[in-house]
């Protein structure tokens, strides 16, 4: 759809939480209200990938994530409870589609959680750009990796154990894969969902785009063998070429 024809509807939100002070590892109530610019609830949202809102949540160094799928009550307002696991900043980022809006809406919102808080983690680039994680094997690669232009990213899956390509890959929230890429300074964050294919790997091809250079961390989701497997990569987005 051309961005010309779009009808972007500005959206606000307000958060809540059971108290003021928040602990690691309780269960913590959240509402989330969204709003027009008139400060107005919004009534209707439009369903993508099979949920009204998605709902990610990263520590302020990335080294947690999450993605969750809160309730809609009615008139604008959704809920969800969850926990964290240690002390911290967190960062949660909804992102909902007014019915009528023709494109999503993204609201961030900061939390702090009281508790045992680790020492913040470096983002370190990584060397390889294959990794293993929960009896899957992924490799990452780019048709061409630079800011400021649409790009490739593909997945390439195989099974840790016998080493042979993934074919049966399981749909998850109706398509063959997620993924989610946020800055380095946590200012830019992208969800990006795979290209239409038939096919149920071993290859899964995003298209997306990098609005600058900088540090990115990136979270493959997908659904292998009844399990919900999550790849992170760490990537450094260079300047695009001239």
């Amino acid at each position: 759809m051309n961005s010309m024809q779009m009808n972007v509807i500005p959206t606000k939100s307000d958060w809540k939480t059971s108290s003021q002070t928040l602990q690691a590892n309780e269960k913590i109530p959240i509402a989330i209200s969204i709003k027009d610019k008139d400060n107005k609830p919004i009534e209707k949202f439009d369903v993508v990938h099979d949920k009204l809102m998605h709902l990610i949540i990263v520590s302020k160094d990335l080294t947690y994530f999450d993605h969750l799928h809160p309730d809609y009550k009615g008139n604008g307002e959704f809920d969800i409870t969850t926990t964290f696991p240690v002390g911290g900043d967190y960062q949660l980022i909804a992102e909902v589609t007014p019915h009528g809006a023709g494109d999503n809406s993204v609201e961030k919102h900061w939390i702090h959680i009281e508790g045992s808080e680790p020492k913040s983690q470096p983002l370190i680039v990584d060397k390889s750009l294959t990794k293993e994680v929960d009896g899957l094997k992924a490799t990452l690669s780019f048709d061409h990796l630079m800011a400021d232009r649409n790009l490739n990213m593909t997945f390439t899956l195989s099974d840790s154990k016998t080493n042979e390509p993934v074919k049966d890959l399981q749909p998850y929230l109706g398509a063959m894969g997620h993924c989610v890429a946020i800055s380095e300074d946590l200012n830019e964050y992208l969800h990006i969902h795979p290209m239409t294919t038939n096919d149920n790997g071993p290859k899964v091809t995003f298209m997306t785009f990098f609005p600058k250079k900088g540090v990115y961390k990136i979270w493959g989701q997908f659904q292998y063998e009844n399990r919900l497997i999550v790849i992170p990569f760490v990537v450094n987005v260079p300047e695009m070429k001239m």
